[in-house]
């Protein structure tokens, strides 16, 4: 809401300069005051009792002018259409946005629906009912691959001299297009570099609330420099020592911890705020992370059963990878697992299904079942009375994901 233009300073429109008041025990909006004179100092200008002031100031002190007048901006808040940035306790400024005339306008006309309010009045937006294509060029500061991608990268691994990183807010803006009215989408990069794309999501849900979630997939390559030098000191493919430099490990996994958690890969807590909202990097998120190596199994082994452990983080995101990412506590594995806080169940031995089937009745919230067993019929005689959930038989359904069609 700040002047920045040529005539922002306020000597050159002191109409435009004036206290917005805010209480000082929640920091919420208590009311504007009227424009300054030119002539009379801003720690001079009366205050509500409880509130303090805050006038548009530039960070290098310079007095400038808001871009409202005060009676649109009186306006503006009866509306809406004026939202404030976060409060922390002892805070004497808070940040302000107002909405654009064409925004205000595409609202009025419907085009643009009024979901609702936030907690200070602030309307929330919903999908405009005339959608744009993105343009094929975009032409934005915030885009720039080097001092909002590169830079970025290195703030949080400064050993890295990974190549051209994407920018986080040309990842962010790409996937909003297709997700940002869908708060509980899941993203899945198949070929995910330096990790942008999760960091991405993760910024996207702390700006809306969202609650995405986002699975990357890297081969954990070695880059051709790493693979001379790895090569003279005597180390291979498959040595700790060489699969530590491939870019899983060293980038992808590093990456995610550092955005998460807020610091770089020596603690330090990272600086500045992310472009567009007054989010701190040091801060992180809210969200969790896991690490999974994948690996090849024998189909042999599968249909046998025998690799139920090895599979379970594969039925765990395949059930939408909701909570914790279960672990068997000891090498025999049980009867059934039912595991209401991941919203699946299995059956491991069909013998007990009807013991199953009881568990299962008593937990509506498990949405993905899982039976293992070899006969079709019996399969689904089982889940004949599970209607909406999602059900799939093991080892079959697994194996008829991963089998190759060779044409015989």
């Amino acid at each position: 809401m700040i002047r920045t233009s040529a005539n922002g300073p306020r000597t050159k429109r002191p109409n435009l300069f004036y206290p917005v008041y805010f209480f000082k025990d929640t920091g919420k909006y208590a009311g504007v005051g009227d424009p300054l004179p030119v002539d009379m100092p801003r720690d001079e200008a009366p205050v509500p009792d409880g509130c303090f002031a805050v006038f548009p100031i530039r960070r290098d002190g310079l007095e400038v002018s808001w871009a409202l007048q005060t009676e649109t901006f009186k306006m503006k808040i009866e509306k809406g259409y004026i939202k404030f940035g976060r409060w922390n306790p002892g805070d004497t400024n808070r940040a302000m946005a107002h909405l654009q005339t064409g925004t205000m306008n595409r609202i009025e006309k419907g085009e643009i629906q009024i979901l609702g309010r936030d907690e200070e009045g602030t309307v929330i937006l919903g999908e405009t009912s005339k959608p744009k294509r993105p343009s094929s060029l975009w032409n934005m500061p915030s885009h720039d691959a080097g001092s909002k991608g590169k830079n970025i990268l290195t703030a949080m691994l400064p050993y890295t001299d990974f190549a051209y990183p994407k920018s986080l807010y040309a990842v962010k803006d790409t996937i909003k297009f297709v997700v940002g009215n869908r708060p509980d989408a899941i993203i899945v990069d198949f070929f995910a570099g330096s990790g942008t794309t999760l960091h991405a999501v993760n910024l996207m849900n702390a700006e809306d609330g969202g609650h995405r979630r986002c699975i990357m997939i890297t081969n954990n390559e070695v880059s051709a420099d790493d693979v001379k030098n790895l090569s003279q000191q005597g180390l291979h493919p498959g040595d700790e020592g060489w699969e530590n430099h491939g870019i899983a490990r060293y980038i992808t996994w590093p990456r995610t911890v550092c955005s998460i958690e807020g610091h770089d890969v020596n603690g330090t807590p990272l600086k500045g705020d992310y472009i567009g909202s007054d989010i701190s990097m040091a801060e992180g998120f809210h969200a969790n992370a896991a690490f999974f190596k994948l690996c090849f199994l024998d189909k042999t082994s599968v249909a046998l059963g025998r690799q139920f452990r090895e599979l379970l983080p594969v039925l765990w995101m395949k059930g939408g990878a909701i909570g914790r990412c279960p672990v068997l506590k000891n090498d025999e594995l049980p009867e059934m697992l039912i595991l209401p806080q991941n919203k699946m169940a299995v059956l491991i031995d069909e013998i007990y299904y009807s013991e199953f089937d009881a568990e299962l009745s008593q937990h509506p919230e498990i949405q993905t079942v899982f039976i293992v067993t070899d006969s079709e019929t019996a399969y689904r005689s089982m889940i004949r009375t599970y209607d909406g959930k999602e059900c799939y038989q093991l080892y079959r359904d697994y194996l008829d994901n991963f089998r190759i069609n060779t044409g015989r």
